[in-house]
């Protein structure tokens, strides 16, 4: 079945199961933060996460023309006070755009130790139907089982798949659904031999164990993984051993050494058909995965074709890490391919979010808008809101500024991306992402 599209210029999210609603709110003027402080106390020890919780059946009807409150649980305050923002500000012009009057959307933060509990036990009290949030894994455990016992869903931003649920659905895009993707689309073009530059710690972890597990689906071979330091100050080393350097580099000057002593026409001709080649040999993988965008991708793409993993033999692969301007102003870069949401919807977002805030948003802040948009056109469902599991990981799926998006009854989330090549002056588009289910995979 294919997705249709909400009636509402300025809506870009569509829930094919609620159909197409009328009347929008459009935001003239940046909406301003209020952020209700949090009161309520941090249970002292954590509560384990529910198996198979049943919120639907506990929550008491809403009156007859009664407010919809939703409960946005983010970092407000500490050191990820930037994120928190930026997703509430995309939400809040959700809020402008999609909701109807009744919908109140209620913020709270949770910084500090235990501000998670804190701030699910003070929604769910003040009778929140629905919580959007919170972002890290750790925190979604401490959220979701006080949301859940009391008949609360919880969509959080988290991409981390430990932390999903029946009850906890996540809206961000996991590391195993960015690997298949990419890893998928590369086998389909020929790719068999597969390594990976991946950071020490739990999302090296995640991108290993996912990495390995479908490379052996698919019949490929994983031939190496390489760990480098959190902080990076290992990576000359890592990348030099990745590619085997000392060895090709050597096996490159006994060559040489042979051709000079023979020093007839057959060698000086392979002598110069060598030219300044440093190494000899082919490498024993034709793709390299790099996980990390930002700086760490600056550091390690030089590298790689300082050491001789050349991008016109082996093929850089990226995740959506690497969704940033300028990827085609580093060289090493140019010819690799790279997963991220579709550009069209996203960008429709990003000139929204810019023309009502006045700068960018950040790389996840599409997820607040999304995350929100749902829930307002969950609570005009016909028949009153609905955040039930089951309207919530609808069949049919939802079309964000990020593609096509629908949630597992696990709470992990399948998503459409789209397969991008780097270019000098940009990126082109070298498989779309799929526009229905069907093309994603039942």
């Amino acid at each position: 079945m294919k997705l249709g599209r909400f009636a509402a210029a300025t809506l870009t999210l569509a829930a094919i199961s609620l159909g197409a609603c009328e009347g929008q709110r459009v935001a003239q003027a940046p909406p301003a933060r209020t952020i209700p402080s949090s009161t309520a106390q941090a249970p002292s020890v954590a509560v384990p996460v529910p198996q198979a919780p049943q919120p639907e059946a506990q929550l008491p009807p809403i009156a007859a023309g009664g407010s919809v409150p939703v409960a946005l649980l983010l970092p407000l305050s500490g050191p990820d006070a930037a994120i928190g923002a930026d997703l509430l500000d995309a939400a809040q012009l959700a809020l402008f755009e999609v909701a109807d009057p009744k919908f109140r959307l209620v913020p709270r933060d949770t910084a500090g130790p235990g501000g998670a509990a804190a701030a699910a036990e003070q929604a769910v009290s003040e009778g929140a139907r629905l919580i959007l949030g919170p972002l890290f894994a750790g925190d979604v455990a401490q959220a979701s089982p006080i949301a859940n016992a009391r008949g609360v869903n919880v969509i959080a931003f988290s991409n981390d798949s430990a932390a999903a649920h029946p009850g906890a659905y996540l809206i961000g895009i996991t590391p195993d659904q960015q690997i298949r993707r990419i890893v998928g689309y590369a086998y389909r073009q020929g790719l068999r031999r597969f390594a990976a530059l991946v950071p020490e710690g739990e999302y090296g972890n995640r991108v290993h164990q996912s990495l390995q597990r479908y490379v052996a689906e698919i019949g490929a071979q994983l031939v190496v993984v390489s760990n480098y330091a959190a902080d990076g100050n290992d990576v000359n080393g890592v990348v030099r051993r990745l590619a085997g350097w000392d060895g090709r580099r050597a096996a490159m000057q006994r060559m040489r050494r042979e051709l000079e002593e023979k020093n007839d026409d057959a060698a000086r001709d392979e002598l110069r058909r060598l030219g300044r080649s440093e190494t000899l040999g082919e490498l024993a993988f034709d793709s390299v995965l790099l996980p990390e965008g930002g700086a760490r991708l600056a550091q390690i793409a030089p590298l790689l074709a300082y050491y001789d993993v050349d991008s016109a033999n082996v093929r850089y692969l990226g995740l959506t890490a690497w969704e940033a301007p300028g990827l085609g102003r580093e060289p090493s870069l140019v010819g690799a391919w790279y997963v991220a949401p579709p550009q069209g919807g996203r960008e429709g977002f990003e000139a929204r979010f810019r023309d009502t805030y006045g700068r960018p948003p950040g790389p996840i802040a599409r997820l607040g808008y999304d995350a929100t948009a749902l829930a307002a056109l969950l609570a005009r469902r016909d028949g009153g809101p609905d955040f039930s599991a089951q309207a919530i990981t609808a069949t049919n799926g939802y079309l964000g500024s990020g593609g096509i998006f629908r949630f597992r009854s696990s709470g992990e989330a399948e998503t459409g991306l789209t397969v991008f090549e780097v270019r000098p002056n940009g990126v082109r588009v070298v498989d779309p992402a799929p526009d229905t289910f069907q093309q994603l995979g039942q």
